[in-house]
Parts: C-alpha cells; sequence; structure tokens
C-alpha cells in the first residue's frame, strides 16, 4: 500500500513546483489576449463610426405661421 501511494504521491511531488508558474503564465496570456480583444474591438467601431456616410436628417414640418 505504501508503495501504491509513492507511486502517486511522487509525480504530484515532482510536477507541483512547475505547475504553479505555468498556470500563472496561461492565466496570463488569457488576460493579455482579452486586453487586446477588447482595444481591436474598441478601434474598429471608432474607425467605422468616423468613416461611414453621415445620415440624412429629415426636418421636422414646421407649423403653419398664423
Amino acid at each position: 500500500m505504501i508503495k501504491e501511494a509513492l507511486g502517486v504521491a511522487a509525480p504530484a511531488a515532482l510536477l507541483a513546483p512547475v505547475a504553479m508558474p505555468v498556470l500563472h503564465g496561461l492565466t496570463g496570456i488569457a488576460v493579455v489576449g482579452l486586453g487586446l480583444f477588447a482595444a481591436g474591438k474598441v478601434v474598429t467601431k471608432t474607425v467605422r463610426a468616423l468613416n461611414a456616410p453621415p445620415k440624412r436628417r429629415i426636418p421636422a414640418e414646421k407649423p403653419p405661421i398664423g
């Protein structure tokens, strides 16, 4: 039984110091990617809004005088 426990615990103990930096690295990549995605969306919407032709406004009818 002790051999089985050691057989499971030894690889876990060897991988534990490596797991946290890898997890933090993946999380950092995800956060940076999300930030770049959001910035790209804002830039795209701004460029489209500035380059779009102006909308025609229909003037409101003036009430008759008198």
